[in-house]
């Protein structure tokens, strides 16, 4: 089974490559996101009427 390329040249383009550092992160977690949505549309929605259509 033929290989492509050399194992010389493995990872060649990646270390040539210059190192960006990370943005930071702003917001909060889907997790956190997610419960803040449960409380408001959930534990503390606005009482409904009886009937619904």
């Amino acid at each position: 089974m033929p290989s492509h390329g050399s194992i010389t040249k493995a990872g060649k383009v990646r270390s040539q490559t210059p190192k960006i550092e990370a943005k930071p992160k702003k917001g909060v977690s889907p997790r956190l996101r997610n419960r803040y949505n449960f409380v408001k549309r959930v534990i503390e929605a606005p009482a409904q009427s009886s009937e619904r259509s």
